[in-house]
């Protein structure tokens, strides 16, 4: 599987926690179809899609790679 990891942040609405609200959110793709290579080419459309449909989120980095087999997500 290839996985574009967005890193993005919200700040947080309440005065006592100034600190933004991080989270790494995971888009997997079957690497029979998309190669590495496409994944880093491709991915700022994909981004901006994925922007679009989360507005309060502000994507501060994101990246390409290759997802461990044994990693599974619920």
């Amino acid at each position: 599987m290839i996985e574009l990891l967005i890193k993005a942040c919200v700040l947080s609405a309440h005065l006592s926690s100034p600190e933004p609200d991080c989270r790494d959110f995971s888009l997997l793709f079957d690497s029979r179809e998309i190669s590495l290579m496409t994944c880093i080419t491709q991915a700022q459309p994909i981004i901006a899609r994925w922007k679009a449909s989360n507005q309060k989120w502000e994507v501060k980095r994101w990246q390409c790679g290759m997802q461990a087999r044994n990693v599974s997500s619920i």
